[in-house]
């Protein structure tokens, strides 16, 4: 099964024009490798894989590899060679500039700093996630819910590869990869961390529990959580700070990004499993998180909370606007305290509710329920 992902595609392609260098980043097996083809084949002399020996080998002596080659050069997994961005910084500035450059990365926060550093004013960005409900046919929202978005295990022919890839996905990443970006961590310490996350998820982050949990220090928790979060298998959503005069949580929020990862980490298998979890909750928040940062348009996103107990799950910021979103998963969610006190001490232009039903509808002028599967081409209005 094939499923095109036009927006990301059209999205590189625009950027290829403008820019010398286009960075696409993105957790390993979301689908980078298979949208570059679309551009180059792998075949091709100026296709370089870093996890093949025998790119590896060709890029020996860089400079002289790479010199030669006009059009599109594609180099996928840079992060195991960061000793090549200061050279195609040399090669962008050369006055006839007879290449481009689509590069490939699985380590998100440390590879985007890494090449902003050596290629600033050249180059623009892209992110890949997983498979989004934009890019899916009708009726695919509980799989994409329970499964996650990483096209092997959403794609699975059934629940037991889906499970068994996704166990298989978190052990590469934690044996293989981390040593492999220069992570100095035990798998099994960064496996137990993790798994603490996913009970965390949807929650203000407090170090102090899983530092004693783990006999370490709160610093070094907080750098496992950059790891991991540099690694896009984590989301620290900051908090607004707004002048009112109520004391508000000023720590982030922590979610594992992929649905299915949670569950995985969760022990959650089947519909069963989820809908009988406490997290389950918690679980939808994080998902409909997820699919609203891929397919809506902002400038940024933050959540919002007080120690009194009020909150807002999302702002949205859009230029002057604000717009705060609701994660429910309920039948029909109403209008509660807690969003008339985010409207009135935030001045939010609008607040939506999402929530796993089909109908639209209005709870006040300001006010409007959203089914999930409406989400994108932003669907959020002002």
């Amino acid at each position: 099964m094939i499923i095109e992902r036009k927006k990301k595609y059209n999205a590189i392609k625009t950027a290829l024009k403008r820019s010398p260098v286009v960075v696409l980043s993105g957790p390993r097996q979301s689908g980078k490798t298979t949208l570059a083809r679309q551009f180059l084949d792998v075949e091709s002399v100026n296709y370089f894989d870093l996890e093949d020996p025998v790119s590896l080998l060709r890029l020996e002596e860089p400079m002289t590899a790479l010199q030669s080659l006009e059009g599109l050069i594609v180099i996928d997994e840079i992060q195991r060679r960061p000793d090549l961005f200061p050279i195609l910084r040399v090669l962008c500035d050369r006055d006839t500039r007879p290449a481009h450059f689509l590069i490939l990365g699985s380590a998100g926060g440390d590879l985007l700093r890494q090449s902003s550093e050596s290629l600033a004013g050249r180059m623009e960005a892209v992110s890949i996630s997983g498979f989004s409900l934009e890019e899916l046919e009708p009726g695919n929202m509980q799989t994409l819910w329970r499964r996650g978005g990483f096209p092997p295990s959403f794609l699975s022919v059934n629940e037991t590869d889906s499970v068994a890839w996704r166990k298989n996905f978190i052990q590469t990443l934690l044996e293989r990869d981390f040593p492999l970006w220069g992570v100095r961590i035990p798998a099994i310490t960064l496996f137990r961390f993790w798994s603490m996350l996913a009970h965390y998820h949807g929650q203000t982050w407090n170090a102090a529990e899983p530092a004693r949990a783990l006999g370490v220090s709160e610093s070094t928790c907080r750098r496992y959580l950059d790891f991991l979060t540099d690694a896009m298998m984590v989301r620290q959503l900051q908090p607004l700070h707004s002048n009112i005069a109520k004391r508000q949580v000023k720590s982030p929020k922590i979610y594992i990004r992929d649905s299915g990862l949670l569950h995985q980490l969760l022990g959650i298998a089947s519909d069963k499993d989820l809908f009988t979890h406490p997290k389950i909750g918690a679980s939808w928040e994080g998902f409909v998180l997820e699919q609203v940062l891929l397919t809506e348009s902002f400038d940024e996103a933050f959540f919002w909370a007080t120690h009194q107990g009020a909150e807002i799950d999302l702002i949205l910021k859009r230029g002057d606007q604000r717009i705060g979103i609701e994660c429910k998963h309920a039948d029909a969610p109403r209008l509660t305290k807690s969003i008339r006190i985010a409207m009135n001490d935030l001045h939010l232009n609008k607040v939506v509710i999402i929530y796993p039903g089909n109908k639209p509808y209005l709870l006040s002028e300001k006010v409007s329920v959203l089914p999930v599967s409406a989400l994108g081409s932003d669907a959020i209005g002002v």
